[in-house]
C-alpha cells in the first residue's frame, strides 16, 4: 500500500496508471534533445531517430490525455487532464514546427514541454491525484 505524507491512503489503480504513463512520457521525451544533438554533431541518422522519437512521444502524450480523462471521471479531479491537454497542445505545435523547419519555435517549445512534463511527473508522484472530498 502506498502512503501519503501525514498518513496512509490506498493509491487507486488509475493513479498508478497516470504515474506510469507520465513516467514513460518523461523518459521518452528526454531522448529527443539527445537525438537532436547527435544530428547536430554531424550524424545525420540522429535526425531519423529524432523524428521517430517525436512520433512515439506524441503518441504517448495522446495516451496520457485519455488517462487524464479517466482520472477526471473516476477521481473527479480535472487537473491531470487539463495539464496534459496543455502539454499535448504544446507538443503538437512543436511537432509541426519541427516538420516545417521553424526551429525558432521548435526549440523553445521543446524546452518548455520537457520542463512542464518534469513538473507533472513530480506532481503525480509527490502528491497523487486524490478523489474530490477525501482527506489526506
Amino acid at each position: 500500500m502506498a502512503t501519503v505524507a501525514g498518513g496512509s491512503r490506498r493509491v487507486r489503480p488509475i493513479e498508478w496508471v497516470m504515474r506510469a504513463v507520465v513516467s514513460a512520457h518523461a523518459v521518452l521525451i528526454f531522448g529527443q534533445p539527445v537525438f537532436a544533438g547527435v544530428y547536430l554533431s554531424g550524424d545525420f541518422d540522429g535526425l531519423r531517430w529524432h523524428a521517430a522519437g517525436a512520433n512515439v512521444v506524441t503518441s504517448v502524450g495522446y495516451v496520457q490525455v485519455v488517462v487524464g480523462i479517466v482520472a477526471w471521471v473516476r477521481l473527479r479531479r480535472a487537473w491531470p487532464f487539463l495539464a496534459t491537454l496543455a502539454l499535448v497542445v504544446a507538443e503538437t505545435v512543436q511537432y509541426f514546427a519541427g516538420l516545417g523547419g521553424a526551429l525558432w519555435l521548435h526549440i523553445p517549445l521543446g524546452v518548455m514541454t520537457i520542463v512542464a512534463l518534469v513538473v507533472m511527473f513530480i506532481a503525480v508522484w509527490w502528491a497523487p491525484v486524490r478523489r474530490e472530498g477525501t482527506d489526506a
